[in-house]
């Protein structure tokens, strides 16, 4: 299995939604949620109009095939849960389930994280339930916890070499 990262661009807009939906996680016994929760501006926020000034994200190609992605965006000041401030982007990440639990998540978020840094952000920001075992991939990629938000852990990972004011 070979895999290739390629930067998320304007024209990946209709596959972002199906990712984002993906990455909308919750625990267990919860089936995926209704595709219309797209709608709600607190979700849609994450991925609207992709490739505006500061949206960075790689999709993951595997043997040709497109795996799933990760992406980030800077959000006006206090939008998303996942808000530290306004130089620090928030993340997403999903893979389509057949691509899900083969090692592949790790690599695309350090493509991920690489791309940060290359576009200058200095540390980004996420939010995960407590009970996704994403979790371990996160701090394996430099992600520490450092609050609780309404029942989610936010997670900040920075550049190396980089000192959080948080």
């Amino acid at each position: 299995m070979s895999i290739e990262f390629r930067p998320l661009i304007r024209s990946d807009q209709e596959q972002l939604w199906n990712w984002l939906h993906i990455a909308l996680w919750d625990p267990p016994p919860a089936a995926l949620r209704p595709r219309s929760v797209l709608q709600d501006p607190g979700v849609r926020i994450y991925a609207e109009y992709w490739g505006m000034p500061g949206d960075v994200g790689v999709v993951a190609v595997v043997s040709g095939q497109e795996a799933g992605a990760c992406w980030m965006r800077l959000l006006p000041e206090g939008t998303g849960l996942a808000y530290v401030d306004q130089q620090t982007p928030q993340l997403g990440i999903a893979l389509e389930s057949p691509f899900q639990h083969q090692g592949l998540g790790r690599p695309m978020m350090m493509a991920a994280l690489e791309a940060a840094w290359q576009h200058g952000y200095q540390q980004v920001s996420l939010t995960v339930h407590p009970q996704n075992p994403a979790i371990a991939l996160y701090r394996k990629c430099g992600f520490q916890f450092r609050e609780t938000r309404r029942d989610y852990w936010l997670m900040v990972a920075q550049a190396e070499g980089q000192v959080s004011g948080l």
